[in-house]
């Protein structure tokens, strides 16, 4: 495709006297050392903060020409324009193309949200990833370290469908986006755009790491939600236990990283709505999970004991910052082991 494309644009470069303006666009990029070698004279305008807004909606500019519409849209779902604006900024807000930018609303899904007058995840429905899924399982990726990617322009700007490294194309496809930026060094740290973005996208990938079928994903996370806030500890503990269910064999090499993502995976969905901290180490996960009226200590191990794991909970004082918080403290231990490929045991303590 590369050795078709190449002449194909250098004609461009032929007939450049010809040419007073040109505008090239498209999901992924390609260096010019490959595709656009045979077009040398590009002037690449993603990453400028000049045109940072030239595919997007600013805040501004809703405020400014398209105010009817949230009104509109607020009067449609019995709310206020300010509340209709929150909700707007945390479902398809939050696109930044350079450092130090305003943020930019995804204008399909905006223009869609104003026309139905209704939130949706309509930028979503529009394609599936699976490309990007069968990237980030064959380069084995540990789906934590994606949400909390601190990368270099050089790495943004690259592409190379031999890479093991799936954060350009999916940087340039959109799912994630810059967060931050480090002057100093030049690292950008990346993140989910908006709630959009992050909840298609993650509840895409549950059965893609998990035995939960296409269908049933809301579903589950649903009930895995109401467990969670009435305090059902053995339930959603047996609900997240059904997730390891058929743990492929061939993943048994792999198998710490594949608890460490179907954990990842069930807990950001559960952090859409709930609070959730979770950090990630090497042969454990530790946890905090917040509900109106729980907290939830957790301490995951591999391979050691459940008690092990309750027994972390306390010597390390996990659950001491919450002791005058109010709402009841629940410490869980659990164990998965390699030999079952699930979790073996929980232990809980008041």
């Amino acid at each position: 495709m590369r050795s078709t494309l190449k002449p194909f644009y250098g004609v461009l470069k032929t007939m450049d006297g010809c040419i007073r303006f040109a505008l090239l666009t498209g999901v992924t990029k390609f260096g010019k050392v490959s595709v656009f070698s045979d077009l040398n004279n590009l002037n690449d305008i993603s990453m400028d903060e000049p045109y940072a807004g030239i595919c997007g909606i600013t805040e501004e500019e809703i405020r400014g020409q398209l105010m009817e519409d949230v009104q509109n849209l607020a009067a449609s779902q019995g709310t206020t324009i300010e509340v209709a604006m929150r909700e707007l900024k945390t479902r398809y807000d939050g696109y930044h193309f350079a450092e130090n930018t305003v943020g930019i609303y995804n204008p399909f899904s905006l223009l869609n949200t104003f026309a139905k007058r209704k939130f949706d995840d309509y930028w979503f429905e529009t394609g599936t990833p699976t490309y990007l899924v069968e990237l980030l399982k064959r380069t084995k990726y540990n789906l934590y370290d994606m949400a909390h990617t601190e990368t270099d322009a050089s790495v943004l700007n690259s592409i190379d469908a031999a890479s093991y490294n799936p954060i350009p194309v999916i940087y340039q496809s959109g799912y994630l986006t810059i967060k931050a930026y480090d002057p100093e060094f030049g690292v950008y740290t990346l993140g989910f755009p908006n709630r959009e973005v992050e909840e298609g996208f993650v509840k895409y990938l549950l059965p893609y790491y998990t035995s939960v079928n296409t269908v049933d994903t809301a579903f589950e996370i649903q009930r895995f939600v109401r467990e969670v806030r009435q305090g059902d500890v053995d339930a959603f503990l047996e609900r997240l236990q059904s997730f390891f269910a058929d743990t492929p064999y061939e993943l048994a090499r792999d198998l710490e990283l594949h608890y460490q993502n179907v954990l990842f995976i069930v807990f950001r969905l559960v952090g859409l709505y709930t609070q959730v901290e979770y950090h990630t180490n090497r042969g454990r996960i530790d946890l905090v999970l917040k509900t109106d009226r729980y907290i939830y200590v957790m301490e995951f191990k591999l391979d050691g004991t459940a008690d092990e794991a309750l027994r972390q909970i306390e010597e390390k004082g996990y659950a001491e910052p919450f002791a005058h918080d109010g709402r009841q403290v629940i410490k869980v231990g659990v164990n998965f082991s390699s030999s079952v490929k699930n979790i073996e045991r929980w232990v809980v303590a008041g």
